[in-house]
């Protein structure tokens, strides 16, 4: 098997600086944001201590954790798990404790979704469900690599994209399968040790999933191992059941313990309170920032506080020194009222990210005149857009300087072109 971090791509500067730490993790060379936040014990109790004495201890053990990885980073090696709650269990119990008055994402609904008599904005309660699971090879190829991303696919989603590409899953929140925090670290577990390069936490939108995924995480930072019990619960859900797909020696093991780099592939409309969670245990992180400061978020997505959301979360991956590449989705009419102010405020704030400019856009959901949900109200943007319009994209990414080629086009590609 080749890894990941062996292909030409990294000679370019804009991965080899931007994504150092992934492709560290995803080698195996350094130990995964979960596992450094598993040696970091809390003086509480999380299961006893009230929310406020939470969040409190997250305020005291952040600079800890980030201590610690910034000596991770370095070289150090990683210290022995603490017997005892730590923070990772921690990070875990606040989302438990969130979801009872329920501010996940920037709806901040406050719905008690734990109850099950009344669902949150996202249309859940407090089960998670899952489409499939499968090794993505459709992703960028820093992140496919050759063997795959480690795809966990939710159903619902927080927003209503118009043109959804996976409107099948994000606008049917009964799609799939319910499943606990166990089957998730199976997946997550499996698919790592099939040698996926990392785990990607994808929907509809995880935001919504936050304490099932938390949770899952724990479990993957405490010595957790599927039973065969567990293996043929989500045998199901598994949409690439081939026998070259064998578990791999190494492949997931940083001394002697579960290993992946933790993957956030979101649209990045949620909280202040997600995010610093998110922070303890995300490795790299995949926003999606399609819509200008415009009305084109509520018109096409029913999505009020768009820009403000997406735009301050964006802002705290570079104040924090986070890896992340963004994705913006070229849609036809909205060069001039989201693309360019998009493109815009990335070379402002964070002129390093990688950027995809994607030219996949194409009329779905109910934005397809051939669809059963067509809605003629979105006549406008019921076509692809024109090589003009992306031509155009990808001309103002250029001038601006921003570093968008290799995550916007193959290699192979630009060498045929």
């Amino acid at each position: 098997m080749v890894g990941v971090d062996q292909l030409g791509i990294w000679h370019d500067p804009a991965l080899a600086e931007g994504l150092a730490w992934y492709r560290e993790v995803a080698a195996n060379r350094r130990p995964a944001k979960f596992r450094i936040a598993a040696t970091i014990a809390t003086a509480l109790d999380p299961e006893n201590a009230d929310e406020d004495a939470l969040w409190a201890e997250l305020e005291r053990l952040t600079p800890v954790f980030l201590s610690h990885w910034a000596e991770s980073r370095s070289g150090g090696a990683l210290p022995k798990t603490q017997p005892g709650p730590n923070l990772l269990t921690l990070t875990s119990t606040l989302a438990r404790r969130m979801l009872s008055h329920c501010n996940f994402c920037a709806w901040n609904c406050r719905v008690d979704r734990g109850r099950g008599d009344r669902p949150g904005a996202c249309k859940l309660a407090s089960g998670a469900r899952v489409s499939t699971y499968f090794h993505h090879t459709g992703e960028e190829l820093f992140y496919r690599g050759t063997e795959g991303s480690g795809t966990i696919f939710f159903t619902s989603c927080n927003m209503r994209c118009a043109f959804c590409q996976n409107g099948d899953i994000s606008t049917d929140k009964d799609r799939g399968e319910e499943v606990d925090a166990r089957a998730l670290a199976a997946m997550a577990w499996l698919l790592r040790h099939e040698g996926c390069h990392n785990i990607n936490w994808v929907g509809g939108e995880v935001t919504i999933h936050l304490h099932a995924i938390l949770e899952a995480i724990a479990l993957l930072g405490s010595g957790f191992a599927p039973t065969p019990a567990d293996r043929r619960r989500i045998l199901g859900l598994k949409a690439d059941r081939f026998p070259w797909f064998a578990e791999l020696p190494g492949a997931a093991s940083y001394d002697d313990g579960f290993n992946a780099p933790m993957l956030w592939n979101s649209n990045f409309f949620m909280t202040d309170e997600a995010m610093r969670l998110l922070r303890i245990v995300i490795d790299v992180w995949l926003p999606d920032f399609k819509f200008g400061p415009g009305r084109c978020a509520i018109d096409f997505a029913r999505t009020p506080h768009y820009w403000q959301t997406v735009t301050r979360n964006i802002a705290l991956l570079v104040e924090w020194g986070e890896d992340f590449t963004i994705r913006h989705l070229v849609m036809p009419g909205h060069v001039v009222c989201c693309t360019a102010p998009v493109l815009k405020w990335l070379a402002a704030h964070a002129p390093l990210a990688p950027v995809n400019v994607m030219a996949q856009y194409h009329p779905d959901n109910f934005c397809d005149p051939a669809g059963e949900k067509y809605l003629d109200r979105y006549a406008a943007i019921a076509r692809l857009p024109t090589r003009a319009e992306l031509t155009a994209a990808w001309r103002d990414a250029s001038e601006l300087g921003l570093r968008f080629e290799v995550a916007s086009f193959e290699p192979q590609r630009r060498r045929r072109g």
